[in-house]
């Protein structure tokens, strides 16, 4: 059992759905985000539920490089070693590539990728140090191919890391001795605080807890990739992997 975990963007949305769920199979948690006062609550409320359980807090701004690694290694402290790391912090922002708004859209890269190496990279020098671990990348399933308008640079930044983590979990086949796995998750439409300014309802998408619990069963099993909620999104993924981009662009 991977029994303790650090989730970074766990204030919110997908990593305190997560976090809720985790909790309640009794695993230890550290959680991270910028907005530490709903780290603090959610911590409270958690060990209301589960008394038996360790919940550890830390600020944390994904984009302060240093501080990622210097709080990974606090957490790792605190619980006395991580068994599973979920790189879970991202932004939604972004604007059509040429609209004039590069800083929204460089804002979006940095936080999605080059934050999320550098959570990749402490995760797997602690794992690689006890020969043990569990990292997993929430991508997304705009990973699967370019996607127009607002959504270029996030797309392109959910299949960067999507392929960080193929490249990392290629380095592991090359060794032997360790238990050191790499999951990817490619979420569909989950309601979050990342979209709940979203005018209409986008289809297809699910409520929180639903599409949290897809995310923890995926994660448990440990497997390579999973694309979560499964359906309908795993057909969904051959159509937008494999249609003429045209006609991709017309649902997207």
């Amino acid at each position: 059992m991977r029994r303790n975990i650090l989730i970074t963007g766990a204030s919110a949305g997908l990593g305190e759905g997560m976090a809720r769920l985790f909790a309640a199979a009794g695993h230890n948690l550290a959680l991270t985000a910028r907005r530490l006062d709903r780290l603090e609550a959610l911590r409270e409320e958690l060990l209301e539920s589960h008394p038996e359980i360790t919940v550890v807090c830390h600020p944390l701004d994904v984009n302060d490089h240093d501080a990622v690694f210097t709080v990974f290694e606090k957490a790792a402290a605190d619980l006395g070693g991580l068994d599973r790391v979920i790189v879970n912090a991202g932004l939604g922002k972004g604007a059509r590539v040429g609209s004039g708004r590069f800083a929204a859209n460089r804002q979006t890269a940095e936080t999605n990728f080059v934050a999320a190496l550098a959570q990749c990279e402490a995760a797997m020098g602690h794992f690689y140090a006890k020969k043990s671990g569990h990292l997993v990348i929430v991508s997304s399933m705009s990973a699967m191919r370019g996607m127009p308008g607002a959504a270029t640079v996030y797309a392109a930044t959910k299949s960067g890391i999507a392929a960080l983590g193929e490249g990392i979990r290629s380095d592991l086949l090359g060794q032997s001795g360790h238990d050191i796995v790499v999951t990817t998750l490619f979420p569909g439409y989950i309601e979050s605080e990342m979209n709940d300014k979203v005018t209409r309802k986008m289809p297809l998408m699910v409520d929180n807890e639903t599409g949290c619990r897809a995310m923890v069963k995926a994660i448990e099993r440990e497997s390579a990739t999973a694309i979560v909620p499964p359906w309908p999104w795993r057909a969904i993924a051959v159509f937008t992997r494999n249609a003429p981009l045209r006609l991709v662009r017309r649902f997207t």
